[in-house]
């Protein structure tokens, strides 16, 4: 009788494999481990995105009364950073320094900007506060804004290029996916760990979740640079010669098809992120939700971003289009929309977080698509630009998006509480609804721009060509 042989469990880095998106990136340059820990800049990043876009707007809006076109201004301070992206990943691809280190330098001084900008953060929310001191509390808000978006625009531009260094060529793509996943799931921890801390909401508590936040940030990035890059004085070394940016970007923009990839990012990255500022308020005014169940709403849209990334990724293990990926996303965000728009006749806030995750998935493949492709331009040279400008026209058409939607939401709401005919048919959530129409509005362009881009490997001799001379249109998907 031959014994009962059971198999083992597998081991927890088996499991890993198994459950975390885009998990073989890893390679033996580049292992898991390295690569896990090379990742908690993202999740610090994230940790300052929930706090800005997620807590902060939500205790100005309802907590201290702040007008809403103002907290969306100062929430979209950080953009002022966005578009020099691609100038900061050309600076970390060309630095020159006897020490022999290119990213670090960058990610190191975003680190400490990040951790200055969260220091000083509760103290301007505090002069705001007051009403004789709100116009100093809103300079000083500004400042700390600004502080926190330059941080984590250098830090996050100079260490996703950092990962593009230490990653094999044929690993790189899904390295940076990998990290955004992490981006994901340091917004949705933070979601949840601070909607749970601020549940009994207090000035003081707000302060020491802040302040904790600071504090962490600098902890977990000196934890994620230890010993990631190796000192390498050739390419650092101050008398070669470098290309100038002006240069490089011009190259880079002569291709037709970069120039409409960078177009659709831009039009649907603004078509998502409208709501940003305006979610957490429209629970909290419109269904009545606690500062804590609101803040919840931001873990929602995370979680549904990471499943987005997790979709993506087996889309994409099976031979997937990028674009036809970034395609669906935009479709999945549109019905999202439809969902948070409809929240407020019904009264439902189950409509409401469903809403959110359904835009967290429709944004993580619009994402992951998007990304796809621009990897595909990254090269060892200049993939500090090449993610530069990714992210510098995602983010600057997003907080663009912010911005708009928050001053939008105020002129709507003033103009239908006069005396206009119209105002008779108006309710509280009418400002909000006109902002959630335009961003169905914005995703339907951004469907159009991509149509050209869908299945360029299924096309070679198109694929070769100038993509300015196609058609504009969604007849460009594949039936």
């Amino acid at each position: 009788m031959t014994p009962d042989v059971r198999p083992k469990p597998p081991h927890w880095t088996a499991v890993i494999f198994r459950l975390l998106p885009f998990a073989d990136a890893a390679s033996t340059d580049l292992p898991l481990g390295q690569l896990l820990r090379l990742s908690l800049f993202q999740v610090t990043v994230g940790m300052a995105m929930v706090l800005l876009n997620g807590t902060l707007n939500r205790v100005m809006i309802v907590e201290l009364g702040t007008p809403t076109w103002l907290v969306a201004i100062l929430i979209a301070v950080p953009v002022v950073v966005a578009p020099f992206r691609a100038l900061i990943g050309h600076r970390s691809d060309t630095h020159r320094s006897v020490l022999g280190w290119r990213r670090v330098p960058y990610i190191w001084f975003g680190s400490l900007l990040q951790f200055g900008g969260l220091a000083i953060m509760p103290f301007a929310l505090l002069l705001l506060g007051e009403a004789d001191r709100f116009e100093l509390g809103l300079v000083a808000g500004a400042f700390a804004f600004l502080l926190t978006g330059i941080g984590f625009h250098v830090t996050q531009t100079a260490g996703l290029a950092l990962a593009t260094d230490l990653a094999p060529e044929i690993k790189r793509p899904r390295a940076i996916a990998l990290l955004y996943v992490m981006l994901l799931v340091g917004m949705m921890l933070a979601a949840f760990v601070i909607g749970g801390m601020l549940h009994d909401y207090s000035p003081m508590r707000l302060v020491q979740v802040i302040q904790g936040t600071a504090l962490i940030t600098l902890i977990l990035n000196t934890i994620a640079l230890w010993k990631q890059e190796a000192r390498n004085p050739k390419i650092t070394a101050p008398d070669r010669d470098t290309p100038t940016f002006s240069e490089l970007w011009q190259t880079f923009m002569r291709d037709g098809r970069n120039a409409r990839l960078l177009t659709a990012i831009g039009i649907g990255a603004a078509g998502f992120a409208m709501q940003d500022a305006l979610l957490e308020p429209y629970g909290g005014e419109i269904l009545k939700l606690s500062v804590g169940a609101t803040t919840g709403l931001t873990g929602v849209w995370a979680l549904g971003s990471l499943i987005g990334f997790m979709w993506s990724g087996r889309m994409l293990g099976f031979g997937g289009d990028p674009m036809r990926i970034a395609g669906k996303g935009i479709v999945i965000g549109i019905n999202a929309f439809l969902m948070v728009l409809f929240a407020a006749p019904f009264g439902s806030p189950f409509l409401l977080y469903l809403g959110a995750l359904t835009i967290g998935i429709g944004l993580g493949l619009f994402s992951v698509g998007t990304l796809m492709e621009a990897m595909a331009l990254a090269k060892n040279e200049t993939a500090g630009m090449a993610l530069g400008a990714w992210g510098a026209v995602q983010a600057t058409c997003a907080g663009a998006g912010i911005a708009i939607g928050g001053i939008l939401r105020d002129i709507v709401a003033m103009l239908v509480q006069g005396d206009a005919p119209a105002a008779t048919l108006a309710m509280r959530s009418t400002g909000y609804s006109t902002v959630y129409i335009i961003e169905i509005a914005l995703l339907l362009a951004g469907l159009a721009a991509l149509g050209p881009l869908v299945g360029r490997s299924r096309r070679n001799a198109k694929s070769e060509a100038d993509q300015s001379d196609q058609p504009f249109g969604l007849q460009e998907f594949p039936t």
